[in-house]
């Protein structure tokens, strides 16, 4: 009795923690494609140099972004 009583306690623990792991199941309507990195986002707070928009610099903010954090260009 003791034994059935643990088995089952142990199997209502098991799906109890199996339920908490499930996800909603998502469409492709419910998610929004990405845009251009360079359009912006509408918000003021920019990188100085940077136009929204501007392809060119944003790659330019890419590139000296990048060399920034570059140990071997840091260093010389």
């Amino acid at each position: 009795m003791m034994i059935r009583l643990l088995s089952t306690a142990a199997a209502l623990t098991l799906a109890a923690g199996l339920a908490g792991c499930t996800e909603d199941v998502q469409t492709v309507s419910e998610r929004q494609p990405d845009g251009k990195a360079w359009t912006g986002t509408g918000t003021p707070y920019v990188a100085p140099g940077w136009n929204a928009g501007d392809q060119a610099s944003w790659d330019e903010q890419m590139r000296t972004r990048a060399q920034a954090q570059n140990e071997y260009a840091r260093i010389r």
